[in-house]
């Protein structure tokens, strides 16, 4: 976990992801990037020179119009200090029954921002931390070159002037590994997706294309994002 806190703390001391009195939302969906990203910063929190609080919240989708199990993640959060909220929503009986979307992905991730921005102002919150890594980050940029023909990629930090709040990604200089072998280190309580699109997405793809490549170019992702910083590549 040690490497993983330093690499939290280097990205938030270089794009000033955090501000003395923020009160910053995390994204917590029960994955293992999400959970590292909560125990990280609930750590950097106890001695980071501005002073922060956070609060983890989960979106439960109601997957087969039932409540999802969030214990083991509320008892990591009472070990923590943090305060946990679980928004329950309709967005499985909305994208898979009601709407029968054939790639539901985009409509759910729209749907998903709409509700936690919406949450986090519930609680008073001016920024959300969100888990993207430095492997999401190589297959975004990839994905929008592949599929759009565009050079960018999601921001380090960015604002949302109609919401009024910022996002902000901790782990953007972590590796997938570094966040796995943290998460498995820790034991933290992960909670596998129920979704059915879960491991069948255009990122998958992205993400065995980029291994695939490392074999003949070593630290393929690495070197994306570093050239998405010297180009100043959506705010990198």
């Amino acid at each position: 976990m040690k490497k993983l806190l330093s690499l939290v703390r280097a990205a938030v001391d270089r794009y000033n992801m955090i501000d003395e009195g923020d009160k910053i939302a995390v994204g917590v969906s029960g994955g293992k990037d999400s959970l590292a990203l909560l125990y990280a910063l609930a750590r950097l929190r106890t001695f980071y020179p501005k002073h922060f609080d956070i609060i983890a919240i989960t979106l439960d989708y109601r997957f087969g119009n039932e409540d999802g199990d969030f214990t083991e993640i509320q008892k990591l959060c009472d070990s923590l200090d943090v305060k946990y909220v679980v928004k329950k929503t309709d967005l499985w009986d909305v994208i898979f029954n009601i709407r029968r979307e054939k790639n539901p992905c985009s409509l759910c991730a729209k749907m998903r921002r709409g509700i936690l921005h919406d949450t986090a102002k519930e609680y008073g919150c001016n920024k959300i931390a969100l888990g993207h890594h430095l492997d999401d980050a190589a297959e975004t940029f990839m994905m929008n070159l592949l599929n759009g023909g565009t050079i960018k990629c999601f921001s380090p930090v960015s604002y949302l002037s109609r919401k009024e709040l910022y996002l902000i990604r901790p782990l953007i200089f972590a590796y997938e590994k570094d966040v796995k072998r943290a998460a498995t280190s820790l034991n933290l309580p992960i909670v596998k997706s129920k979704c059915p699109a879960d491991g069948v997405t255009e990122r998958q793809n992205t993400k065995e294309l980029l291994l695939s490549l490392e074999k003949k170019y070593p630290a393929l992702r690495e070197k994306i994002v570093g050239a998405m910083q010297r180009g100043e590549v959506s705010g990198w």
